[in-house]
């Protein structure tokens, strides 16, 4: 099996590369767009793991040269900004899956492997399991806050935000689904 990680958090593209390579997978990395083209012409990856935001690029612009080059090869686009219409059209260019960030390892390494009976595919969520915008907004925060370290200023300049917006977001208790 081998997985081409497209990632541009070198860290979190190292980390996952480690856990897939102990799970079996000969892994590959790239960190932006045209990294991931070239890496294509070489490497014949089964699986591919695809960033939403690539730095200034966007992931589902890799789709569809992913599909038409690998038609079997399993895609599965990962996102920290995730909502229903990019969800919607990953699907549409070809994507087998689409997970918001942060997710466990095990629920991944699931949905990598195409076990859909527990990873999370759009195509078996039903509506109750899908978050509001809300939450998937609070989910979103609370991600960055934890990989900024807790830092709110840092924090509200990666998500474009003012300070003290991101502040009253906080003091707001976290909604449910």
């Amino acid at each position: 099996m081998k997985l081409l990680i497209i990632e541009d958090d070198e860290n979190l593209a190292t980390t996952l590369a480690r856990r897939f390579t102990k799970q079996g997978f000969t892994c590959e990395l790239a960190h932006n767009s045209e990294q991931a083209l070239q890496q294509i012409t070489t490497f014949e990856a089964s699986h591919f793991l695809v960033d939403l935001k690539l730095g200034d690029d966007n992931g589902l612009a890799l789709i569809k040269p992913l599909r038409e080059q690998f038609p079997s090869a399993r895609i599965v686009l990962l996102t920290g900004f995730a909502s229903i219409a990019s969800a919607v059209e990953a699907i549409r260019l070809g994507a087998d899956d689409y997970l918001p960030k942060p997710v466990d390892f095990n629920s991944l390494l699931k949905t990598i492997l195409g076990d859909v009976e527990s990873g999370v595919s759009l195509e078996s969520t039903e509506p109750s399991q899908i978050m509001s915008p809300e939450r998937l907004e609070w989910e979103h925060i609370q991600h960055v806050l934890h990989s900024n370290n807790g830092n709110i200023s840092e924090t509200a300049r990666q998500l474009n935000m003012h300070r003290r917006t991101l502040q009253r977001k906080l003091q707001k208790k976290p909604v449910q689904h």
